[in-house]
């Protein structure tokens, strides 16, 4: 089948967007941590809650403004409007200091605590204005867009972005002392406005092609359509590769809110950064790649191989504290883990309906958000519940991570593999073997 060939204004919304996107989730997903580590000494409990309630939070807006992007025939107005809506609570999040928090509330017991409840609770709205733009209408746009001849490279291009947001936030942050809550304040101004930006930028970029829905499509059937059972039977490839998803993306979150932390705090690397960099550049590049490795071979001989790369780095991480093999397993890991990514991203898509992109999207949040969300974390915490403490220069005291949290998540990617046999054998029996998607 020949490639479908698609405009300059797609490719570059697609960097544009995903890039930015990613690097607001970067924020999220990982700096978030870190503030309320640093700025807060929160505890690993209440990173998982953070993470489970953001988590929680995209599942439902991503069901709720997919189905309602479905029911519009509009991505456009979601995701621009979104962007900027995104951008501003990012913005707010410079605000929210311990100083501002003690004269507000000057008879609390803790204005530590009251700050990590805000940052939840801001996390969440952040989360719903994010999900709308990113998770429920970017991603449904970028299906739209893209068929069966060229969704793997695009997808592999859209996977990659993570990496590269990693390498632009952990570089242009590099100089910035986390410990000073003045620059937490510049961060989020500064992604923040960016954000924004982009989101004006879209308005006159992104170009769609869908027709209006018609309008006796019933919005709140829609909600519930991907839910229901005689749709999961019709679509039984999605549901399986989205519940392989979910067990991938529980390895993941085992040990990536803690990353960071784990490199600064446990390794005593001050320049993470340095070490991080050359690993997330040359894993960004074999992720671009490796979305080629899908199209041409198919789901079964793509995916295994990412998923031993994932089992290495995992086995390096446990084993090894020195510069030169954390470099070595930090690269595995992370390749592998974007590079599997972009397998299962590239396969969801192609299982989904089409027409149905908008309903399907919190479905692919279920499996790559909610479930991961809520059980890695809670996993990571527990691994962590005896983690040696320090004790801070204002005498407090915070948790170390330790080597577990890899250990852990390699025993999930183990058993992911196992599934995926059982996988590929269902697969094989429902598809025949004629189909070379599924091969």
């Amino acid at each position: 089948m020949e490639k479908t060939k698609l405009s300059k204004k797609f490719w570059i919304s697609l960097w544009i967007f995903s890039l930015t996107g990613q690097i607001a989730w970067v924020v999220e997903n990982m700096y978030f941590n870190v503030f309320i580590y640093k700025m807060f000494n929160a505890s690993a409990e209440s990173i998982s809650y953070m993470i489970a309630a953001s988590a929680v939070s995209a599942t439902v807006t991503t069901v709720i403004i997919g189905a309602l992007s479905d029911k519009v025939g509009k991505r456009k107005i979601f995701i621009c409007g979104g962007y900027i809506i995104w951008g501003i609570t990012i913005a707010s999040f410079a605000f929210i200091r311990l100083d501002t928090i003690s004269s507000l509330f000057p008879m609390a017991a803790s204005a530590s605590a009251i700050a990590i409840t805000l940052v939840i609770v801001m996390d969440c709205i952040m989360t719903f204005f994010g999900s709308t733009a990113n998770d429920a209408c970017f991603n449904a746009w970028l299906t739209d867009m893209t068929d069966s001849t060229n969704r793997g490279t695009a997808e592999g291009i859209n996977s990659m972005m993570p990496l590269l947001a990693m390498l632009a936030v952990f570089g242009g942050f590099m100089s910035f002392d986390l410990n000073e809550a003045k620059s937490w304040t510049a961060i989020y101004l500064i992604i923040g406005i960016a954000v924004i930006v982009i989101g004006i930028l879209g308005i006159f970029l992104i170009e769609e092609k869908r027709e209006k829905i018609q309008e006796q499509q019933n919005y709140f059937v829609n909600i519930i359509y991907g839910f229901r059972p005689s749709v999961i039977k019709k679509n039984a490839n999605l549901y399986v590769t989205l519940a392989a998803f979910a067990l991938f993306g529980t390895s993941i979150q085992i040990f990536m809110p803690y990353l960071i932390l784990y490199y600064n705090v446990s390794l005593g690397m001050e320049n993470y950064v340095l070490i991080m960099a050359p690993a997330v550049i040359i894993a960004a590049v074999f992720t671009a790649l490796y979305g080629k490795v899908y199209d041409k071979k198919g789901y079964r001989k793509s995916v295994l191989p990412t998923l031993i790369l994932l089992c290495i780095g995992y086995v390096v991480m446990c084993l090894f504290k020195s510069t030169a093999p954390v470099f070595v397993g930090s690269l595995f890991v992370i390749g592998g883990y974007l590079a599997t990514a972009a397998v299962f991203g590239a396969m969801i898509r192609d299982c989904t309906p089409e027409g149905k992109a908008g309903q399907f999207q919190g479905l692919r949040i279920v499996g790559q958000v909610l479930i991961p969300g809520i059980i890695g974390p809670a996993i990571g915490a527990r691994v962590l519940k005896n983690a040696e403490m320090i004790v801070n220069d204002d005498g407090t005291s915070s948790f170390i991570p330790n080597e577990g949290i890899f250990v852990a998540a390699l025993i999930v990617a183990i058993a992911l593999i196992a599934v995926l046999f059982v996988q590929f054998a269902f697969m094989k029996k429902y598809n025949g073997d004629t189909n070379k998607k599924y091969e």
